[in-house]
């Protein structure tokens, strides 16, 4: 092998464990937990705990989901839109990717531990634990409850951040795993829907496969109004002001647009809209709490 092809083999090796982090995913998460360290104090939080924190919880994350790649990866082989994934593909195998896995959690306990807090980092090994093991390996082949249940380790990450800065769980920090939470099942289902004969093939037991669209459809529109219900409890406690309680307002509008768009089911392409939008619903409605955290404090 000459020089060339080794570079090229080494690009691509690169991409493929880069790709076992899931980067795009982990990026929504450290963008809920910066929110989360912004929220927890009046000032701007000291910048060596958001560095720490950022690093620290981003590669535990990165960590559980390359747990997930090999957990999965018998499941992502028999669906169109996983099959291409490093493991599936024999990119890496098994061993290695579990070795990446164990370095990348392992730093990231060290990082929070020596650089944060303890607590901070007892909390995100739990959600490391939570998503890696017991929803991918247990809920997710169990129940088509799975995304509700296991959605508590992935609604983690801002509650992560503020415990980082406080050192401490207080009731504003567990407002905002709320919302993650109930955004979780609408936001996966639509996803879900479109992927329903995946998932039929994978033998996943997700909503759709098992009660059919209908019954989902209808359970997207149902926890959608539970979702705005919860994004209303921020302004409800004083957290939260004018500013977040109109650019919710706005959010949850469109949120709901796309619910009933789905429910009505007369149009295929909804599900997967709905999916798309509610990754940058979730973005937006973070990005609507710093503001108007810093606009109205500065006040």
């Amino acid at each position: 092998m000459d020089n060339n092809q080794q570079i090229i083999v080494q690009t691509f090796a690169w991409r493929d464990y880069l790709e076992l982090c899931k980067p795009r995913v982990v990026a929504v998460m450290l963008l809920t937990a910066i929110v989360g360290m912004c929220l927890a104090t009046p000032e701007f939080p000291p910048i060596d705990i958001v560095i720490s924190a950022t690093l620290g919880i981003g590669l535990m994350a990165s960590g559980a989901a390359a747990v997930n790649h090999v957990m999965d990866r018998n499941i992502d082989a028999k669906m169109a839109r996983t099959h291409r994934r490093p493991l599936p593909q024999g990119k890496i195998d098994e061993t290695r990717a579990l070795i990446f896995a164990s370095m990348l959690s392992l730093s990231g306990v060290v990082v929070l531990i020596v650089w944060t807090n303890v607590l901070t980092a007892w909390l995100t090994l739990g959600a490391l634990i939570g998503y890696a093991v017991i929803y991918t390996m247990v809920l997710k082949r169990a129940t088509p409850l799975n995304i509700v249940i296991g959605g508590i380790a992935g609604a983690a990450p801002p509650l992560l951040g503020w415990v980082a800065v406080t050192g401490q769980i207080e009731p504003d920090s567990l407002l905002l795993v709320l919302i993650i939470f109930a955004w979780t099942p609408p936001h996966f289902w639509a996803l879900c829907i479109h992927k329903k004969d995946d998932y039929a093939r994978a033998g996943v037991p997700m909503l759709p496969v098992t009660h059919g669209e209908e019954y989902t459809r209808l359970h997207i529109l149902l926890y959608t109004v539970l979702m705005v219900i919860t994004t209303l409890f921020p302004v409800m406690t004083g957290m939260s002001g004018v500013i977040y309680l109109i650019g919710v307002t706005v959010l949850n509008l469109r949120f709901i647009q796309w619910a009933v768009r789905v429910f009505r089911a007369n149009d295929t392409a909804a599900p997967m809209a709905m999916f798309w939008f509610s990754v940058k619903y979730i973005m937006w409605l973070f990005v609507v709490l710093l503001v108007d955290h810093y606009v109205l404090g500065l006040n």
